[in-house]
């Protein structure tokens, strides 16, 4: 079946908004039989919409989304005289394109979708869509762009077909002046349906049109060709164009890179052609450009960092800090959550004791506590003492993980081996993960300072594998070790004595600040410092049973999920105080507030800002001081209420994660009734759920 026949062909396109001609196009797959679910189905696609508008320039809107509630891959078109905004820049759209996918995909008609994608590049078939004059002539015009079957050979001349997937596409004749270059370049969005291939076309056109060549790998929803490693060998210039991480960067290490967003892509080509062109002129001109290179792709195989280089120094130290944390937190989850399980079944198969006895379990231990010697696959002490072992090895690579990173985030690759080196003894010093901090900033600095030596043409070869790390290793650890190690062991001896001598009020107001910090900026810097110290104070807990960073940890993920929550508890109670969209994020806010995803608020701070956030710092600062109250622990770092049987007085933590809730979602609708100019669009409101 084509993707398009004439009852899918509006030509008289009405609506008082996107949303409403959006409506007017599903309708038509409804009658067609190939939606079976009106409603699901525009909720997937104003989902989509919400992401990032689906307007282009050029008059062109292409909502779309997969979805359950479409059986095949389907287009509907609908033109519109005097043109209705669908987010695009330059003015509002005259021809759109629904375009429906079956959220299993199905290979065969995916792989058309891309060719409609490409071919609204063309201005030769917008010309046509403009002037059709029946359905069908619109349905013609559309088959022959988005045929199943290929192209006869000898219309090639007539309109140029894309290049293969990770083939170069052939060039227009260069001129004289120009010499022609070789491109590569990569496109994806979030979907993978349209902007992917829209944007590949154009670059495509732009490159023949300079006279160069183009090799362009969509990693979109019909899957990806990757390119040939040869094609991107031989490169002159990189060109990304995409909204989601480009797949296995390190491939284009050493090249000139020009990185922008996908609908940069579609609306000046031409410009990022040029772009690439200059760069690869400038590089050629001076070699040493490749070897200065230190883009987390270029010398790190594949390893990210958090930093962005445009950055002031200030945000730089912090990204250079959640490096680290982001490569520290999955052996914290691991070994956390091990640890904890331990004890869960050391307690069921021992006794009250069982915590105290299964950290008397190691390698190498004494006796019966010799776990390679005495596990038994029938005994839970056994079961939970390899639990025990497994989680502390994993513990024992916090310190030396956090500061490897925060290290290979200043210096790249060069950083990893001082980085790694000084937090290994770090922790063997007991300077926990200041020490680790420290020797991360240290070692990193080192590293940086000694790659940019001018050395020897004839020691270069050598300088990555062999001084570089001699020389900045050997300066980290022994700086450590003679100077900053004792005064850091100090700090951390007397942070740990304060913190485990908080009780009553100072340990209430220590979670209601830490809770306040995590409920004001929802994922922001202030958040994730206040996460990041809880966090980092795992490493010091260990294999503590009622350490109190334990406790930390549970009032910072408690106070949290405060906000989410709240916030779709409160679409819940008085949905006419939130716009459609809001209402559906309040949806989504449940399973992202429950999961510890405190982003799921954003969307609700971001269109009324002094009243959420006021609510959600009240409301988180009540849960983390209520869970520092209660004696809650927790040593796995994220999880939410998948990780709740690890919790310590779980029941204690839900009362302080409830109160929390409860408290924001009442201050939010009691400010929000103040004052009823937020309320939505009634035009939008025909679907809203009915409020009893």
């Amino acid at each position: 079946m084509s993707l398009i026949n004439e009852s899918q062909v509006v030509l008289d396109l009405t609506g008082a908004d996107r949303h409403a001609a959006t409506r007017v196009l599903a309708e038509r797959l409804v009658e067609s039989g190939r939606c079976t679910d009106l409603d699901a189905f525009l909720a997937d696609v104003r989902t989509r919409e919400e992401t990032m508008a689906t307007g282009l320039p050029g008059g062109i809107g292409i909502p779309h989304a997969r979805s359950a509630a479409i059986t095949e891959p389907s287009l509907v078109f609908g033109r519109v005289s005097d043109g209705i905004d669908w987010g695009a820049k330059d003015g509002p759209a005259t021809l759109v394109f629904l375009i429906a996918a079956p959220e299993a995909g199905g290979d065969a008609h995916m792989q058309m979708l891309p060719k409609l994608a490409r071919a609204l590049m063309k201005s030769e078939f917008k010309a046509a869509l403009a002037g059709a004059t029946t359905e069908a002539e619109v349905v013609e015009i559309v088959s022959a762009e988005v045929a199943l079957d290929p192209a006869p050979a000898d219309d090639s001349a007539a309109t140029p077909a894309p290049a293969e997937p990770g083939k170069a596409a052939d060039p227009a004749p260069a001129s004289a002046e120009k010499k022609p270059l070789s491109i590569v370049a990569v496109t994806s969005c979030p979907t993978g349906i349209a902007h992917t291939y829209m944007a590949a076309e154009a670059l495509e056109r732009a490159a023949k049109d300079a006279g160069h060549t183009i090799a362009v790998e969509t990693q979109g929803s019909a899957g990806s060709d990757p390119l040939d490693p040869e094609l991107i060998a031989a490169a002159d210039a990189v060109i990304f164009a995409h909204d989601l991480e480009v797949k296995d960067k390190g491939r284009f290490a050493g090249k000139p890179t020009v990185d922008v967003g996908v609908k940069k892509g579609i609306s000046d080509a031409p410009g990022l052609v040029a772009r690439a062109a200059s760069m690869a002129d400038e590089w050629a001109k001076d070699p040493s450009l490749a070897a200065k290179t230190t883009g987390p792709a270029a010398a790190s195989g594949g390893l990210t960092t958090k930093v962005d280089s445009g950055m002031s120094t200030g945000v730089k130290i912090r990204q250079w800090l959640m490096t680290g944390v982001s490569y520290m937190i999955p052996f914290v989850a691991a070994g956390g959550i091990m640890i904890a399980l331990s004890f869960m079944l050391a307690q069921i198969a021992i006794g009250e004791q069982g915590a105290i006895e299964i950290v008397k379990y190691g390698l190498g231990a004494e006796g019966e506590y010799d776990i390679t010697q005495s596990f038994s696959v029938l005994s839970l002490t056994s079961w939970a003492a390899l639990l025990f072992v497994i989680g502390g090895a994993s513990f024992g690579f916090l310190v030396p993980i956090l500061s490897a990173f925060i290290a290979f985030a200043i210096a790249d690759r060069p950083g990893l081996v001082p980085g790694l080196v000084g937090g290994s003894i770090a922790f063997t010093m007991g300077a926990g993960f200041l020490g680790g901090i420290a020797t991360g900033f240290l070692g990193g600095f080192l590293a940086k300072w000694v790659s940019s030596w001018k050395v020897h043409k004839g020691v270069r070869g050598v300088m990555p594998v062999v001084v570089i790390p001699l020389i900045s290793t050997f300066l980290t650890a022994g700086l450590f070790i003679t100077l900053l190690g004792r005064p850091i062991v100090a700090l951390t001896e007397a942070l740990s004595d304060a913190l485990g001598s908080m009780g009553g009020t100072s340990a209430v107001i220590l979670g209601a600040i830490l809770g306040a910090m995590m409920g004001f900026d929802l994922g922001g810097p202030v958040n994730k410092v206040a996460y990041t110290f809880a966090t980092t104070g795992l490493v010091a807990a260990g294999a503590v049973t009622d350490a109190p960073e334990l406790k930390i940890m549970a009032a910072v993920m408690a106070a949290g999920m405060v906000a989410p929550l709240a916030m779709a508890l409160a679409t819940t109670l008085r949905p006419r105080l939130f716009s459609e969209p809001e209402r559906e994020n309040g949806k989504a806010a449940w399973l992202l507030g429950a999961s510890f995803i405190s982003e799921g608020a954003i969307p609700f701070a971001a269109s009324d800002p002094v009243r959420v956030i006021a609510s959600s710092v009240v409301g988180s600062s009540v849960a983390g001081g209520l869970a520092m109250l209660f004696g809650t622990t927790l040593r796995a770092p994220h999880g939410g209420i998948w990780v709740l049987p690890l919790i310590g007085n779980f029941l204690l933590f839900l009362v302080a994660l409830a109160a929390g809730v409860l408290v924001t979602t009442a201050i939010v609708l009691a400010l929000k009734s103040r004052d009823r100019k937020g309320v939505h669009d009634p035009l939008l409101s025909e679907t809203a759920p009915a409020v009893a």
